[in-house]
């Protein structure tokens, strides 16, 4: 839920508390001490900037370049405007409102955020970012309002635009400054796109969603998803167990307390809806492994129910939840056929509803003119009819978890339905089962090579050579023999045309495969020369695997001269960069004395990297690799992935 102004918000009649949490403070007494307006915003650039200080932010060179453009811009802005103030001799200064709707809200979403990064610590990591997000988010706000009026109302208004913004979306750290011109864009947002509602001017969309909307369209354009973590997200977000549960008890408190129960409702009963019709008329599921992915529900419970934003009659609430639900469902199925990220489709439809309210509201009222019921609130009382909404919503919530329609109980989380279900060539089965084959790959090899010759023969997918090589590849890899005889056929049959292609185009797997068919001869002409230019090259790029394969053919002579000293040299580089063979690899040559470089100490550092990475041959007995902790947390994200 994004902020709104102070004066945008009325109190709930007899409620005296939020009649005392809207009020103003006022001017303090004579003589308390009071930052002047300047200096609070010189003094809060100076943090922005001091926070490159931080070890999560002083590593990381691009990092710190964004952090002090933002304090840069800031900068620029204040001296505009101490410009501005010298020609026009206006007085600036600020009222401390804190508004019920943000802090309530501020606090839920931090609840998400501490149990999410208990399982996710990347959200942990984050936090310094956040922080610094909402240090700019605060002192944009401020030299924004200043350089309009004179007047900057201080509460919490921005830290639902930027917990809301974070929940969804975050730009890696190569392309932060990006992240700060979205937080921006909602700030600005806010201030200028307006429109009057009920006789008050009021921000016409929820300043997150208005900015997740403009930048998840740029990025969609661009196909430079990869550039942020928003898919990351939306799969973690699913990891931590009875995350609906949360999600639901956090929600409940803001709909309790602002009467926005009926929006979650509706969207989440059109998703209910939807979800049986389909399965219904496709024996499938339409989110895959789940009727309403967890980012999807979080979406129905921030995204569309601020107060500001969102209709204030009990029918508009209903269709605006409704149609909310209805264009995530789309969306997904759109961007699926499409081959879009399907995490875009909670971002997407917000602005466009927030453009309808004042229309929705007409239409329902003009009904209840003629119908009284289609507007019970009158008849009930706001409150009351709240009520009765939250106690629909708990029994709805109750009856999908325990039905298990919500949850991981779900049957489309089995491979085995969609391998079923592709045979009986149902409605989008075979390209879901070959994702699940791609994800079963990960743990078992033979699921490696039964997914590359489903790519090479075409029958029940497109045929691509280039992803059958590679897993014929990785089966070959890791044991399986039939992987490496299917490897040579599809060479021999295909040719080496695909891996090429997409070699030219700097894949690195590509090019290493490549390399290795042309170094033994598989399938094509024997070329250990040319073998040995592409795993340098890949080397040089930093990919540490083809560091070590320039090792193996260096210590054996394949393409060169033998020379054990540029082996364990390129071993070396391999082990830094994080591959583990490569550790073990030059552990061997330091232990044996190869080219007389006998070494203990140094085979024993290696081997202890090694297994220190997840190579549990490596690891001494009763030592356990620390890398290996990671493995179920890696799986359950990748199954959420595949859920959307």
């Amino acid at each position: 839920m994004a902020s709104k102004q102070a004066k945008n918000v009325r109190p709930s009649s007899g409620d005296e508390r939020d009649r005392r949490a809207l009020k103003p403070t006022g001017p303090r007494e004579a003589g308390a001490p009071r930052l002047p307006p300047l200096t609070l915003a010189s003094l809060a650039t100076l943090l922005l900037a001091g926070l490159t200080f931080l070890p999560r932010i002083r590593h990381e060179p691009r990092l710190t370049a964004s952090v002090l453009a933002a304090a840069a811009v800031l900068f620029v802005l204040q001296l505009a405007l101490r410009l501005e103030l010298g020609r026009s001799g206006r007085r600036l200064r600020y009222e401390f409102v804190p508004m019920r709707v943000h802090y309530v809200q501020a606090a839920m979403q931090a609840c998400i955020y501490a149990y999410w990064g208990w399982y996710w610590r990347e959200v942990y990591d984050h936090v310094p970012l956040i922080a610094g997000q909402l240090v700019f988010a605060y002192t944009l706000d401020m030299l924004v309002t200043w350089l309009r009026r004179d007047t900057w109302t201080l509460g919490f208004g921005p830290f639902p635009i930027v917990f809301s913004t974070n929940l969804f979306m975050w730009f890696r750290d190569d392309w932060f400054f990006l992240q700060f011109l979205m937080v921006a864009t909602g700030v600005l947002g806010k201030e200028f796109i307006k429109w009057r509602r009920d006789g008050r001017p009021t921000h016409i969309f929820n300043p997150s969603a208005f900015s997740l909307f403009l930048f998840s369209l740029a990025l969609i354009l661009t196909g430079r998803t990869d550039i942020t973590w928003g898919p990351d997200i939306a799969a973690t977000l699913g990891v931590p167990p009875r995350i609906y549960l949360e999600v639901f008890l956090v929600g409940l408190v803001v709909q309790l307390l602002f009467s926005v129960t009926l929006v979650t409702l509706s969207a989440t009963a059109a998703l209910i809806v939807l979800n049986l019709v389909y399965t219904s008329a496709t024996g499938t599921y339409h989110f895959v492994m789940t009727n309403i992915p967890i980012a999807v529900f979080l979406g129905l419970h921030l995204l569309v129910t601020d107060p500001a934003t969102s209709p204030r009659t009990t029918l508009g609430k209903l269709v605006f939840g409704a149609m909310y639900g209805a264009g995530a469902f789309a969306l997904f199925g759109l961007f699926q056929r499409i081959g879009v990220p399907t995490f875009y489709d909670k971002l997407l439809p917000v602005p466009v509803l927030n453009l309808t309210v004042r229309w929705l509201d007409r239409l329902s009222r003009a009904l209840a003119e003629r119908w009284r019921a289609l507007e019970p609130a009158a008849a009930l009382g706001p409150q009351r009819l709240n009520a009765v909404a939250v106690a629909i919503w708990a029994v709805l919530f109750a009856t999908s978890t325990a039905t298990g329609f919500l949850g991981r109980a779900h049957p489309g989380r089995d491979p085995g339905f969609w391998r079923r279900a592709c045979e009986e060539r149902r409605p989008n089965a075979c390209p879901t089962w070959v994702s699940f084959l791609e994800l079963e790959c990960e743990q078992d090899p033979d699921y490696c090579n039964t997914l590359g010759r489903i790519l090479a023969e075409g029958r029940i997918v497109a045929t691509d050579p280039l992803r059958a090589a590679k897993s014929f590849a990785n089966a070959c890899d890791r044991g399986v023999r039939a992987g490496c005889d299917d490897l040579r056929q599809l060479a021999t049959t295909e040719g080496p045309g695909a891996l090429k292609a997409a070699c030219a185009e700097r894949d690195d797997d590509a090019c290493f495969i490549l390399g290795e068919i042309e170094a033994e001869g598989a399938g094509v002409t024997r070329d250990p020369a040319a073998a040995l230019e592409l795993f340098r090259t890949l080397c040089a790029r930093g990919w540490t695997r083809g560091c070590g394969r320039l090792g193996e053919s260096y210590l054996s002579g394949e393409g060169t001269a033998a020379d054990p000293a540029r082996a364990v040299e390129n071993f070396d580089k391999g082990c830094r960069g994080g591959h583990a063979v490569s550790c073990m690899a030059a552990a061997a040559v330091y232990r044996r004395g190869i080219g007389g470089l006998e070494n203990d100490d140094l085979a024993r550092q290696r081997l202890h990297r090694a297994c220190a990475l997840g190579l549990e041959r490596a690891c001494e007995p009763g030592e356990k690799p620390a890398a290996s902790a990671g493995a179920p947390l890696d799986r359950a994200v990748e199954i959420q992935r595949l859920g959307g």
